[in-house]
C-alpha cells in the first residue's frame, strides 16, 4: 500500500521555497495492542468521562482544553485562542542553518518522517537541494499536530528525512544519575585491554534488518496457540551468571567468541569445498 502524506507545506532555505509532503517514518500498527476486558465475562471495558462535581458522564460536546495555573485552578484556552498563535512554521519547514549530520546527538531524536516534493514541478528544486545538502543536516522548525518541533533535516536516498529534536530544556543532565558517582574515572590498563579484544571480536558493519523484535514474535506465537486451543510450555528463566572476577570474565568471553568463529570459518571452508567438488563431479558425469 502506498504511503499517505500526513502534512503538506514548504520546505523553505534562505528564499528558496519547495512544496513537500511529509510521510510518518515508522510504523506504530506493527506492535501488538491488547483491549481491556471484564474477566467474569470477557466483555470489552469502556472508558466513561465522568464528572465528579456534576454526578454525571460529559459527552465530547461539552469537553475544553484546560490550563491548571495554580493547585485545581484552570484557564480555559478555546480553539479561537489557538489559533490566534500565527506563527510561520505553521505551514512552513524553515531551515534556519546547517550543520554536519554527525553534529547532532541522537538523544535529541524524537520521530522520523520523510518528505517528498509536493508536484512534478517542485521535484527538481527538491532534487538539488537534497544533493546540495550532503554531510549536512538542515536544523529549523515547524508546527506539526498542535504544536511546534525544533527540527533537523537530512538527505536520505532519493528523498529528505525530517527528525523531530527535543529541546535542549528536555534533555535530563546525566549528572542528574546520583548511582554514576560511584563509577570510577580510571580503569585497570590490563582489564580495559581486555575487554578492548573482547569488542573488537564483535566488531561488524551494521545493518539493523539482522534484528527482529523477538518479543513481538514470541507474543504472537502465543496469542496464535492460544486462538487454536493449544497447550503453551513456559521456558525457563536463566539469570546471567554474576561477574566476580572480571579478568577471568574478560578471558573467557575472548576465548568463547574465537571458538565459534573458528567453527564457522570451518564450516564456510567445508562448504565451498563441496561446491567447488559439485562442477568437478558433473564434468565426470557428462
Amino acid at each position: 500500500m502506498a504511503a499517505r502524506p500526513t502534512w503538506k507545506g514548504y520546505l523553505k532555505v534562505s528564499l528558496v521555497t519547495i512544496p513537500v509532503k511529509v510521510f510518518p517514518a515508522t510504523e506504530s500498527a506493527a506492535t501488538l495492542s491488547f483491549n481491556q476486558l471484564h474477566a467474569e465475562c470477557q466483555t470489552r471495558i469502556q472508558q466513561k468521562r465522568w464528572c465528579p462535581h456534576c454526578e454525571r458522564e460529559v459527552p465530547n460536546t461539552e469537553l475544553v482544553k484546560g490550563y491548571e495555573f495554580e493547585k485545581g485552578r484552570y484557564v480555559v484556552v478555546t480553539e479561537e485562542d489557538i489559533e490566534k498563535v500565527r506563527v510561520e512554521s505553521s505551514r512552513v519547514i524553515d531551515l534556519a542553518q546547517f550543520t554536519d549530520v554527525t553534529d547532532i546527538d541522537p538523544i535529541y531524536v524524537d520521530k522520523a518522517y520523510y518528505l517528498a516534493p509536493d508536484g512534478p514541478m517542485a521535484a527538481e528544486s527538491f532534487a538539488v537541494m537534497r544533493e546540495g545538502m550532503v554531510g549536512k543536516a538542515g536544523i529549523g522548525k515547524v508546527a506539526l499536530y498542535g504544536r511546534e518541533y525544533l527540527v533537523a533535516v537530512k538527505p536520505q536516498k532519493k528523498g529528505l528525512v525530517m527528525y523531530t529534536l527535543h529541546h535542549d530544556a528536555e534533555i535530563r543532565s546525566i549528572d542528574q544519575v546520583e548511582e554514576l558517582n560511584s563509577v570510577p574515572s580510571k580503569v585497570k590498563p590490563e582489564e580495559m585491554k581486555l575487554a578492548k579484544q573482547v569488542i573488537a571480536t564483535f566488531d561488524a558493519e551494521l545493518n539493523l534488518k539482522d534484528y527482529k523484535d523477538e518479543y513481538k514474535e514470541g507474543l504472537r506465537r502465543i496469542i496464535d496457540a492460544k486462538i487454536a486451543g493449544e497447550e503453551i510450555a513456559t521456558p525457563e528463566a536463566q539469570e546471567p551468571p554474576k561477574v566476580v572476577d572480571l579478568m577471568e570474565a574478560l578471558r573467557r568471553s575472548l576465548n568463547t567468541v574465537s571458538s565459534e568463529k573458528k567453527k564457522v570459518a570451518k564450516i564456510d571452508v567445508i562448504k565451498e569445498a563441496k561446491a567447488k567438488a559439485a562442477p568437478a563431479k558433473k564434468r565426470k558425469a557428462g
